[in-house]
């Protein structure tokens, strides 16, 4: 069968999507194998997928915890230093990837969106490949805000100029990365390209986003495909939970991810707030937290406190979820029928929030809301029961979409179809 190369960025959510997907293609016959800096290896857990660490020179190990450090902090000039980052990144891959694709001879790639390298390494190589989008897609048409944006969809003058202008800005903030990206596309005798948004598979492109939490769309590619989460198949009923959750009170989960579990303040409020509502709380700090403030959470009002849960598990006893608007912990909501409270903090969260509030999937509320204003929120989510009503009626949509398997399918039709063309 085909050999395929994986490349995405080195963090937590993005590896688990792709090992998923990378997961379906292996129990299909194909051979995977991810490509990034030796630091990256540790994100992946499933011994059959490979891996070839390239950037020795540049991102040499225990650099990777500088980036992770970056993006747990993107607030003020730190989102500079994390775009200068993810440009050194970008170099890195565009310089190192071909000998590295040539080395394995790999019939294609699959590229993360957020990536711009796989994408003009494969177009210089001939390879064929598909792009993911495990965060929202980064696909631009006009009239849609970008997903890294907190404004809901609208079509009146006054939004789509704030649409234009906010477009405008980020791609100023980005203009070092494009800058990257013009570089390699002409040393690569491409044709002129400086966005990720430009840097697209044109076979297939799949997409973790529901159709139906996105904002209306009009202009997305016919190999745009939307499958809903990437995630390793599991059998059987959920996980039992290992904590005495009284049914005859509400049940709130809460998490901010794996970048923004040390949050300790944020989740203080939180425990503030769901204490004040007499409700059950279980925070999911992933690793952020140290067994003190813990207990201080404890303290403040959560019932109880763990590292990691099983999320989905959690989420289908859960009443509530309170989340950074992580797409994969929305998505998990959706799948529970779990009204949402989402308190984004950066990337693509303000705009997975905005989506959430305009379908009335759950409310968004500003991460510096006091806990009086989080309580309110969320005793709205409890109390009214046409968040979970609204929620569940998107549930057949996600479970027809398919997810790794679909996905794995439409890789191998993509790029089957395309045989290994790379140059000499």
């Amino acid at each position: 069968m085909s050999h395929y190369a994986v490349i995405a960025p080195p963090l937590y959510s993005h590896y688990q999507a792709m090992q998923a997907l990378a997961q379906s293609l292996i129990a299909r016959g194909h051979r995977i194998t991810f490509v990034h800096q030796q630091d990256a290896r540790r994100l992946l857990s499933d011994a059959a997928i490979g891996f070839m660490p390239v950037g020795h020179l540049s991102h040499p190990p225990g650099s990777l915890d500088k980036t992770l450090r970056l993006a747990a902090n993107p607030s003020g000039l730190s989102i500079f230093r994390l775009i200068s980052d993810m440009s050194r990144t970008t170099d890195m891959l565009c310089r190192d990837l071909p000998a590295a694709l040539r080395t394995l001879a790999v019939d294609g790639l699959i590229v993360d969106q957020m990536e711009a390298a796989g994408g003009l390494v494969a177009e210089a190589l001939g390879l064929p490949f598909v792009s993911v989008a495990c965060a929202l897609p980064v696909n631009r048409e006009p009239g849609m805000p970008l997903p890294v944006m907190p404004f809901a969809w609208g079509t009146n003058p006054r939004a789509l100029k704030l649409f234009e202008s906010s477009s405008r800005v980020y791609d100023w903030m980005m203009r070092r990365h494009g800058k990257v990206i013009a570089q390699h596309a002409q040393a690569f005798n491409l044709p002129p390209r400086h966005a990720l948004h430009e840097c697209l598979s044109p076979l297939a492109q799949i997409s973790q986003t529901p159709p139906e939490l996105d904002f209306p769309r009009q202009a997305l590619p016919d190999h745009f495909h939307a499958v809903g989460p990437l995630r390793a198949e599991k059998s059987g009923q959920p996980l039992a939970l290992p904590w005495p959750i009284d049914n005859q009170r509400p049940f709130v989960f809460a998490s901010l991810g794996t970048l923004q579990g040390h949050r300790f303040r944020l989740f203080s409020t939180i425990a503030r707030a769901c204490r004040s509502l007499d409700v059950q709380l279980l925070i999911a700090h992933c690793g952020g937290l140290d067994a003190a403030q813990s207990e201080q959470l404890k303290n403040s009002g959560a019932t109880f406190v763990t590292d990691f849960a099983d999320q989905r598990s959690v989420l289908q006893q859960a009443q509530a979820v309170i989340t950074h608007g992580g797409l994969n912990t929305v998505v998990d909501a959706i799948a529970s029928a779990t009204p949402i409270l989402a308190i984004p903090i950066a990337f693509d969260q303000p705009g997975v929030a905005a989506r959430v509030a305009w379908h009335g999937l759950g409310r968004r509320v500003s991460r510096f809301a006091s806990a009086d204003k989080l309580a309110s929120h969320l005793q709205s989510l409890l109390s009214d029961a046409a968040f979970a009503q609204r929620l569940s009626a998107l549930q057949p949509a996600l479970q027809q979409a398919g997810g790794a398997q679909r996905a794995a399918m439409i890789v191998e039709q993509a790029l089957g179809q395309h045989p290994q063309r790379a140059a000499s």
